[in-house]
């Protein structure tokens, strides 16, 4: 098993890698900080084989702790921004990672350090999309500050908009808007209760009263159903979802 450590200063975000962590068959979640000093203790007392960092980090950048860590552990960069990319290549890091980081994804980048660090590992497939959390039947949403999260139940969720760089998670009670992506939701929320019908839209399918035509109905809501997506979503329909 490869010990890996979760470091974002944005814990949403490294609570996300971390899911992806735990449900990874080859790797053990050893940990995961929003503080890099936190990370780099742990880094230099040997207890970490694989990092998944994050670089634009108010404190310590990723390049930063990258040249202090020294070789230690191996790494791979996560981030927002790719103009950053070729810093971190120029360190050896395994891979870069450009956030939202979907699951299959995050999956091709773990089976690629394996490679570095248990040569002898079996190539297996990416296991299907679950949830970030194996199990939890809830999100934390980001709030409207850096350290304000709010638990939503999936249950509740009635539809997600998108909207550019922000989400609107609609309930029967209250519209949440959330710096993220719908993309980044995606990734998260289990796909077998859950589906992208739209570019701007994820539905449960367990809420929709009705489809007519192109168009799918959730209490008074309707929303479109994209092109791209009809053949898929009518297969499912079709097939009890």
């Amino acid at each position: 098993m490869i010990r890996c450590l979760a470091v974002d200063d944005e814990m949403y975000a490294a609570e996300i890698i971390a899911g992806y962590i735990a449900k990874t068959p080859f790797l053990q979640l050893a940990g995961v900080t929003s503080d890099p000093f936190e990370a780099l203790r742990l880094v230099q007392a040997g207890e970490i084989d694989l990092v998944f960092l994050d670089i634009q980090m108010p404190e310590l950048t990723g390049i930063q702790f990258l040249k202090i860590c020294g070789g230690k552990c191996k790494v791979i960069l996560t981030t927002a921004y790719p103009e950053y990319a070729l810093d971190g290549f120029d360190l050896d890091v395994i891979d870069y990672l450009l956030k939202p980081v979907p699951y299959e994804r995050f999956y091709r980048s773990a089976l690629k350090a394996s490679q570095h660090l248990e040569p002898a590992l079996p190539q297996q497939p990416a296991p299907a999309q679950q949830s970030a959390q194996p199990g939890a039947d809830y999100l934390f949403i980001k709030g409207d500050n850096k350290n304000k999260f709010i638990r939503v139940e999936l249950t509740d969720i009635l539809y997600l908009e998108g909207l550019k760089n922000y989400v609107s998670v609609y309930t029967a009670t209250q519209r949440l808007i959330t710096y993220q992506s719908l993309r980044e939701f995606e990734a998260q929320l289990p796909a077998q209760l859950f589906m992208r019908i739209h570019k701007s839209y994820i539905v449960p399918f367990g809420k929709i009263r009705m489809v007519d035509g192109n168009a799918v109905y959730i209490g008074d809501n309707s929303i479109p159903v994209g092109e791209t997506y009809r053949t898929e979503f009518f297969r499912r329909i079709r097939e009890g979802a």
